[in-house]
């Protein structure tokens, strides 16, 4: 039986350990907090997963609160006019729903399984010497903790790195008592609100320790008026300025929002960070190595809406190279073919991700403008956030873009 250690307890490391455990591998998984801990701990993430890496997990039969997460059947797109109207306003219909549940459940309700299941669940927070030592007692070590000192041995892809700095200020409240869209108010949908040269806001169903609620998640330029969230502690305080710039900047969205109230004590976050691609193996102090395992070596800002997807990406591709690769060693050149076929996808949501972070062109502008008359074009957007691979073909080129508009106008008018 080959033993493998995964070091990090998020979406990715837990969804592999599982997938591993259930194909006989002796697995053993180091996280610096216990279950209880993370249930009762500070949210993490504004995650919203859509149809592939959902399925991920029921194929691992893992997917233990698809029955009770709210159903995510749209996304819609609204741009903000500089007198605070709505210039652009739709909603795109995804092929398979959405789902978003709160990683304080999700990853807390894994790591029981795990060990219910007889996994080796190793509660300490690892360094490098601990991994120096580990590395000599198992068959194959990888690092999904994305960050903290073990990122560091893994070097900048300065050639997939185009940014050297966060691009985007992050704050997240989790609420409760946030009204429908009047306009949409019989299905879920996540809904992204694009204020031009300020930021963006994402307001998206969830389920969370206390049932259903939503996230509300203001991204801000770097400087600019919604990067106001730095050094607030008070939870409070910090849903206050959350619904300040809503109604400053987002009225319509502020105007479902002035009920709202946290969903508990830890429900806020704010933070940032730089994009960044990094290489996929870190090489210890006595030479042994270690693989990199989703944003600890492709991290993109959450703009796009994609690292729980790309972790749960990265996890399913990971373990099918683990479990095809029989009992040949786990050597340097296995690890690198491994995340080159993880990067094939991976690719698509770096690319598009930081498109989405620049000023868009004026063919793009052209193109969400679009979606608001041709119902087609709108959904096709909303479902490349299942498959990002699909906006090469009409995204980022604008005589790719003016064609398929061409032709989507065309289809409409016959």
């Amino acid at each position: 039986m080959r033993k493998i250690l995964i070091v990090g307890a998020g979406q990715s490391g837990l969804q592999l350990a599982l997938g591993l455990q259930s194909r006989g591998y002796e697995v053993t998984l180091m996280s610096n907090r216990t279950a209880d801990e993370i249930r009762s701990g500070r949210v993490m993430s504004t995650q919203c997963m859509f149809h592939t890496a959902l399925q991920h997990e029921r194929d691992l039969q893992i997917n233990f609160w698809e029955s009770q997460a709210p159903k995510i059947e749209g996304l819609g797109v609204s741009v903000a006019a500089p007198d605070s109207s709505r210039a652009v306003d739709w909603v795109g219909k995804l092929d398979g729903y959405a789902q978003s549940v709160d990683q304080r459940v999700k990853m807390a309700g894994w790591m029981e399984t795990f060990a219910q299941r007889g996994g080796q669940l190793v509660i300490h927070g690892a360094a490098v010497s601990d991994l120096d030592y580990f590395s000599r007692t198992y068959d194959l070590v990888m690092v999904s903790a994305g960050k903290g000192e073990l990122v560091s041995m893994f070097g900048r892809d300065a050639s997939r790195s185009p940014y050297d700095a966060p691009q985007r200020a992050l704050a997240v409240a989790y609420v409760h008592g946030l009204g429908p869209r009047p306009e949409h108010p019989e299905f879920d949908a996540v809904r992204c609100n694009l204020v031009p040269g300020v930021g963006e806001l994402f307001v998206m169903p969830t389920l969370t320790t206390s049932g259903r609620a939503d996230i509300l998640f203001w991204e801000g330029v770097p400087g600019g008026p919604v990067d106001v969230f730095k050094g607030v502690k008070d939870p409070s305080e910090h849903l206050s300025l959350t619904l300040e710039l809503m109604e400053k900047f987002l009225p319509w969205e502020y105007a479902r929002a002035t009920k709202v109230e946290l969903t508990d004590a830890n429900a806020t976050l704010a933070g940032r960070y730089a994009p960044t691609v990094r290489n996929p193996i870190g090489r210890l102090p006595s030479g042994g190595l270690v693989l990199g395992v989703a944003d600890v070596v492709v991290a993109n800002d959450p703009i796009t809406g994609q690292g729980s997807n790309s972790a749960s990406k990265c996890a399913a591709s990971y373990l099918s190279s683990v479990t095809s690769h029989g009992d040949q060693p786990f050597d340097e050149a296995w690890m690198q073919s491994t995340f080159d076929r993880y990067w094939e996808t991976a690719q698509h949501v770096t690319k598009w991700t930081n498109a989405m972070l620049g000023v868009p062109p004026e063919h793009v502008l052209n193109l969400i403008g679009a979606a608001g008359a041709l119902q087609p074009v709108a959904d096709r957007f909303a479902n490349g956030f299942n498959d990002p691979a699909d906006f090469e073909n009409f995204f980022y080129d604008p005589e790719k873009t003016n064609a398929y508009l061409a032709e989507a106008g065309a289809a409409a008018g016959a």
